[in-house]
């Protein structure tokens, strides 16, 4: 049994489906699935970005937003010039996607065990927060401003964690 479990956890851990698994659901043009395999719920995805800051957000359910296409190995910066396109095309839920894509990508970081509070100092970050707000605010040009600048930023990566206390 217990080589069993351990068997299923390795796996899901790699991202394999056990036998019996569900199959993927096809949602069609523009639908998204979200949720577990097991339990795929399929939404409608949201061409305009929303729920970024109190004044867009209208429902606390969030509205999917439109996938950016993108390889798996994509770095921040490509996801920063696939928001610099979406917003040229006038497309904001896709920006939304891709900047919050490219924010997640640089706050993903290894740290020493005592410094995982402290909050990270990379101003890339400050500035696809700030174009979140330009987008939430319906300000296009100015995202796209702060998308411009933040691209170098962003493909400099991350300078290694410093060593952790000694121990």
């Amino acid at each position: 049994m217990r080589s069993s479990l351990l068997s299923l956890i390795a796996l899901l851990a790699f991202g394999v489906a056990p036998a019996g698994a569900q199959p993927v659901v096809q949602a069609g043009p523009g639908k998204v699935v979200t949720g577990p395999p097991s339990l795929p719920s399929v939404e409608p995805a949201s061409p305009s970005a929303s729920n970024i800051s109190g004044a867009d957000t209208r429902s606390v359910i969030a509205p999917a937003l439109p996938p950016v296409n993108l390889p798996p190995n994509a770095t921040a910066a490509d996801y920063l010039r696939a928001a610099q396109s979406a917003l040229a095309a006038g497309q904001t839920g896709r920006a939304q996607s891709a900047l919050e894509n490219a924010e997640t990508l640089l706050l993903t970081r290894s740290v020493p065990l005592g410094a995982t509070g402290a909050p990270d100092q990379n101003p890339a970050i400050g500035n696809i927060e700030s174009a979140l707000n330009a987008l939430a605010a319906n300000n296009i040009q100015a995202a796209m401003g702060i998308v411009q600048q933040t691209i170098p930023m962003a493909g400099q990566g991350r300078p290694p964690a410093p060593p952790g206390p000694p121990g």
